[in-house]
């Protein structure tokens, strides 16, 4: 294709971008809950596109806690933070994380004049939103000794990664989920610095890395270790063949590293988290995008060994998506809906089950959830971090707002929340890949 042609395709595309007009026909509530509205797909030749502009925070500006709680930046100026991970001396791992470089000759989405112009503006438009700068590769260490919400030690732990996420540490060993392979470094208490060259475990879907991020969570008993891996692609278009073992959850033994598929159909599976009290594994996860503002809902399940959740075939239970050729019927007989929708691509990624130690009633039993945000709705949705009341095991109400102001008047993304957790003393923390800072939200009011 000559250069003049390509120009001509990306100024029409992005003509057609900017004159979408498809918008949610539903109330935000209707896609939330156990039994989220499910229209008719809506389907266009460019998807609905609505992306919050990237800026930071600027002076003294925050997030805001209800009241009752304090927001204070436990580290500033990181570099896209992605996740966080505590250690048993309360030091605090941070994940600064981006995509990994795409292969030579790896294309995503397709091919052709219409997918290549697709393709394109699509970069331009994530290159607004931060997400495509170079990964710093690196896990830093945070030490907050004085319990003031600021970390008066900061240091390079880890370095030389390969767009480095989730985090696990079993007896004296430190797991990490790279974008392409499960590692392992050992690990004593009270070090701040890992100087070890970080040993293989187990090779992970890489390639394309539609999704890239890799999670790693350890079963209570410290025997198997939890994988998730997301799709390579957005419904099957970049091949059946390039989703091999990928929008899963994968189980590996932490003593042979044998691995073994635990669940599968979850097109975009990111925090994990055992439910408190159980040996119940819960995830949240990102469905699929590109049939309208108002489909698919996100979603908040607890993870059954061996269970299919549709994906690419079907979403929410045996709701067919007809885009993908050929169908399956005998797949989406097979496949389970998930527990609790978080509403239409809000793109949950950050999972954390709080508890009493740091956080007063009406926040102690239940999830907190990091919504990263929107980019195929209008209006917005995400950018915050919610929290869905739990009873008897599962969820009980309607999330409630947690942590917003993440953009501002403007509509334009100040921060974006990712991986949440708790801290030693209770009190949550926020991974920021936009505002680049680990926010902590701890409790002012006696509970």
């Amino acid at each position: 294709m000559t250069v003049s042609r390509r120009l001509a395709l990306l100024m029409t595309t992005t003509a057609l971008l900017a004159a979408c007009g498809e918008s949610s026909k539903l109330p935000p509530q209707a896609s939330v809950g156990p039994n989220p509205q499910l229209p008719d797909p809506t389907t266009s030749l460019i998807p609905t596109l609505k992306v919050s502009k990237a800026v930071g925070w600027s002076g003294g500006d925050a997030p805001k806690a209800p009241a009752g709680f304090k927001v204070t930046a436990l580290a500033e100026h990181l570099d896209h933070p992605r996740w966080v991970y505590l250690l048993p001396n309360g030091d605090v791992l941070v994940a600064e994380s981006n995509h990994p470089p795409m292969p030579d000759g790896a294309t995503d989405g397709g091919s052709g004049p219409l997918a290549w112009a697709r393709r394109t503006a699509m970069g331009i438009v994530m290159g607004r939103v931060g997400a495509d700068a170079p990964s710093a590769n690196r896990i830093t260490l945070l030490r907050d000794a004085d319990g003031d919400g600021h970390a008066e030690l900061r240091t390079v732990f880890m370095s030389g990664l390969t767009s480095p996420f989730g985090m696990a540490l079993v007896g004296e060993e430190l797991f990490i989920a790279n974008a392409d392979a499960l590692v392992k470094v050992p690990y004593h208490e009270g070090q701040t610095e890992i100087s070890a060259t970080p040993v293989k475990v187990t090779d992970l879907p890489a390639g394309i890395n539609h999704h890239w991020t890799k999670n790693v969570l350890a079963n209570p008993e410290g025997t198997k270790l939890y994988v998730t891996v997301g799709s390579n692609s957005n419904v099957g278009e970049n091949g059946l063949e390039a989703e091999e073992g990928r929008a899963a959850i994968w189980e590996i033994d932490v003593q042979s590293a044998s691995k073994r598929l635990y669940a599968s159909g979850l097109r975009n599976p990111n925090g994990m988290a055992w439910k408190p009290g159980s040996s119940q594994l819960w995830t949240v996860v990102n469905e699929r995008d590109e049939i309208g503002s108002d489909l698919v809902p996100d979603y908040l399940t607890s993870v059954q060994d061996g269970a299919f959740y549709g994906w690419p075939w079907s979403y929410y239970g045996n709701h067919v998506d007809v885009r993908v050729q050929p169908p399956r019927p005998d797949k989406v007989t097979l496949a389970l809906a998930p527990d609790y929708a978080l509403g239409t691509h809000v793109a949950p990624l950050g999972l954390a089950f709080s508890d009493a130690r740091g956080m007063p009633e009406a926040f102690a039993n239940g999830a907190f959830i990091g919504e990263h945000g929107s980019w195929n709705r209008n209006p917005q949705a995400g950018y915050k971090v919610v929290f869905v009341p739990f009873s008897d095991g599962k969820p009980s109400a309607l999330p409630v707002d947690f942590l917003t102001g993440f953009l501002n008047a403007d509509g334009e993304a100040q921060g974006r929340p990712v991986g949440v957790m708790l801290d030693r003393s209770g009190a949550l923390l926020v991974a920021d890949d936009v505002g680049n800072t680990l926010w902590r939200v701890a409790a002012t009011s006696a509970h």
